[in-house]
C-alpha cells in the first residue's frame, strides 16, 4: 500500500494506524483467502481396512451393498469446487473406477476401484487440470 506521499506501508500496520483497538488493547488480524484454480490433494490409499471404506460412507447411495474389500481409494480436493464434475468424468473415462463421493461444493472426490486404475484416474485428472485448463496442481501421492 502506498500512502499519499509515496510511501509504503504493509497491510498489518495500515490497519493497526486505521482501527481502534479492541477492548484490551488487542486488535485481531483475519486472513482471508480466495479459492483459485488449484488441485490441494490427489492421493491414492491402498487397500485398507473395511471400517475405512464404511466411515466414508462409501456404501451408501447408488454403492449401496457393495463389497469394498479388496479395493483402492484415491482422493482429491480442488477449487473451484465444481470442478470436481469434471474430475469424475476424467476419471470413469480413464479407469475402471467408482465414484464414491462427490461434493460440488467442497471440492471433494473419492474413487475406488483396483490400486492401478485409481492411480491412473488420479493422474489423468492431475495431469487435464495442470495442462488443460492451466490449473496449479500439487504431485499425486501413494500410500
Amino acid at each position: 500500500m502506498t500512502d499519499n506521499k509515496g510511501n509504503k506501508e504493509s497491510v498489518e500496520s495500515l490497519f493497526a494506524r486505521i482501527l481502534e483497538p479492541s477492548k484490551g488493547g488487542k486488535r485481531r488480524m483475519v486472513n482471508v483467502t480466495v479459492a483459485g484454480r488449484e488441485i490441494t490433494l490427489a492421493h491414492v490409499i491402498g487397500v485398507s481396512e473395511a471400517s475405512v471404506y464404511k466411515n466414508l460412507g462409501l456404501d451408501i447411495g447408488a454403492n449401496a451393498g457393495m463389497d469394498f474389500t479388496g479395493m483402492s481409494i484415491g482422493t482429491i480436493h480442488m477449487t473451484p469446487p465444481e470442478s470436481t464434475i469434471i474430475a469424475a468424468d476424467i476419471a470413469v473415462k480413464n479407469g475402471d473406477v467408482i465414484i464414491g463421493f462427490l461434493d460440488r461444493f467442497s471440492g471433494t472426490l473419492i474413487l475406488t476401484g483396483p490400486r492401478i486404475e485409481v492411480k491412473t484416474a488420479v493422474e489423468e485428472i492431475v495431469k487435464y487440470f495442470r495442462e488443460g485448463l492451466n490449473y496449479k496442481t500439487c504431485p499425486v501421492t501413494e500410500r
